[in-house]
């Protein structure tokens, strides 16, 4: 199950990291408590629409622009189609992805000859 709040979390970090601020500027400038925006980012805590907007303008960032990130992403995680322009916001990760070597569904038969089948269940 997608979890809102953890996509919320996961794209206040995620800004917050990008703009090389720490954890305590950004609390101290949205006048949230530390501990309380860690668990928001961890996605451990719902945050109120108050808080969100506090931390979208200690991060200098319309709450549209997060919002419109968590969309995305949450459409991604759930196989939804997305417009021209998200799509290509999101391309570059999923392009490394389809780079990445392939683990195959099958055991190459010289594995299987050298430590047999139930050495190999037992890794």
């Amino acid at each position: 199950m997608v979890l809102v709040r953890h996509e919320i979390g996961d794209v206040l970090r995620d800004l917050r990291l990008q703009q090389g601020r720490t954890l305590r500027q950004v609390a101290s400038r949205a006048s949230v408590a530390l501990g309380y925006l860690s668990e928001v980012e961890r996605g451990q805590k719902e945050a109120s629409s108050e808080v969100l907007a506090s931390v979208a303008d200690a991060l200098d960032t319309p709450i549209s622009s997060i919002l419109r990130e968590v969309s995305d992403r949450l459409a991604v995680l759930e196989g939804v189609g997305l417009s021209a322009p998200a799509i290509e916001s999101i391309r570059g990760p999923f392009e490394v992805l389809a780079e990445a070597p392939v683990i195959p569904d099958t055991l190459p038969d010289e594995l299987l000859a050298e430590f047999g089948d139930s050495e190999l269940a037992a890794r």
